[in-house]
């Protein structure tokens, strides 16, 4: 029984050991430690940096993606109103057109019975050759 207060006394000591140990802190870190510890923290820095750099590329190609999208939109609409404009030009040439062939029709009758007559020559007939016929050859 001695054995087994002596051992709880062990244990409990043996806590108060490690909180204590792990409330004040321990301020001494092996060497290798030390070197793995700064490493990291200059990588920490360095990664910290170069987010920082990727973020401002990346604000940088935010704005000139938002201004290439203010250029599309721009153009979009300078597009659709040169549709515009050019099926109102066809219209318009389609409609010209039309006048342009009625008063040309309107004009052809007039033209031709103004003009003064003209003679006309009437060309002899062209002899026609008479068609060659074929024989079978049975000899």
């Amino acid at each position: 029984m001695t054995r087994t207060v002596m051992v709880r006394n062990l244990v409990a000591v043996a806590a108060i050991t490690l909180v204590s140990v792990g409330l004040s802190g321990c301020d001494y870190w092996p060497p290798a430690l030390q070197t793995q510890i700064e490493q990291l923290q200059s990588e920490l820095q360095s990664a910290t940096s170069e987010k920082a750099q990727l973020q401002n590329q990346l604000a940088s190609i935010a704005k000139v993606k938002d201004d290439l999208q203010a250029q599309v939109n721009d153009l979009s609409k300078a597009n659709h109103d040169k549709s515009i404009i050019i099926a109102s030009l066809q219209n318009g040439l389609t409609a010209a057109q039309g006048r342009l062939a009625k008063s040309a029709k309107v004009a052809t009758p007039k033209t031709s019975a103004v003009k003064p007559p003209t003679k006309a020559t009437q060309k002899a007939p062209a002899k026609k050759k008479a068609p060659v016929k074929k024989t079978t050859g049975t000899r």
